[in-house]
């Protein structure tokens, strides 16, 4: 079996799509495999003509079904916490990978998996995949990237996932933002089609700031975020982009008759 994750690259090396190689068809994730991934995807941070990122699961079938339960269940006070922390070091990488991330959430995408889906950018799910938090029926509680949660679906919806630890649908994971957008299951890579040429048609330098803008407002009272904005739009004129991406947009409006 193979461990880490799986690289390909598409739309001519601009896009790279990271698979999680975990157990079991509904891809059960253990500490091994995530600290090699989190290694593997910080080896491609460097490349300069990445534009967008997918995190997908093993399979297209299922993204990530949560920790490897044989595992969990092995842990002990003196193993739990490389074990958790190795959870957190691959969302990490993929916060701090220097382009969007999108997850590509197929079938299940439960606990730990739902936290890697938080630490991406965006998250586009198919129609009939599934959600929850589950840990307090193994257990323990929910940590590490559950603490994104509120950000995404409030304090409240938070509390019931966390507490109740029951699975919601893909329907009521976007009704409370927890996914940005639904498809049919035939029809969920051409909507990441479609949301991946967003992104690359905009100018590569003003994503990847526009990234480590957000990454500053989460951690930033607003009028330091916003004075932080202020510094990295005057910033963007260092480059032609403001200039060339102006000219572009005026040579492809269509001219009245």
């Amino acid at each position: 079996m193979s461990l880490g994750v799986t690289v390909t690259h598409s739309a001519n090396g601009e896009v790279i799509h990271f698979a999680l190689q975990g157990r079991t068809a509904i891809n059960l994730i253990g500490s091994q495999t995530l600290r090699l991934g989190a290694a593997q995807i910080r080896e491609h941070a460097g490349d300069a003509a990445l534009r967008c990122a997918v995190l997908t699961g093993s399979t297209a079938a299922n993204f990530i079904g949560g920790a490897d339960l044989k595992e969990l269940g092995a842990l002990t006070p003196q193993t739990a916490e490389a074990f958790i922390r190795s959870i957190h070091d691959f969302c990490v990488a993929l916060r701090e990978f220097p382009v969007p991330v999108i997850a590509r959430v197929a079938g299940h995408c439960l606990g730990g998996g739902l936290e890697i889906a938080a630490a991406c950018d965006m998250r586009v799910a198919a129609d009939d995949s599934h959600f929850g938090m589950p840990e307090v029926r193994v257990g323990v509680p929910s940590v590490i990237e559950a603490a994104l949660l509120p950000s995404l679906i409030g304090w409240g919806r938070t509390r019931e996932l966390l507490f109740r630890g029951h699975l919601i649908n893909a329907a009521t994971a976007e009704r409370i933002g927890l996914v940005e957008q639904l498809a049919a299951g035939s029809d969920l890579d051409a909507l990441l089609a479609t949301m991946i040429n967003d992104i690359r048609a905009g100018a590569p330098g003003a994503i990847r700031a526009q990234k480590r803008l957000m990454q500053r407002w989460e951690q930033l009272p607003l009028a330091e975020a916003i004075d932080v904005g202020v510094g990295a739009f005057v910033a963007s004129y260092a480059s032609s982009e403001p200039a060339d991406y102006v000219a572009r947009f005026f040579a492809s409006r269509t001219k009245p008759e």
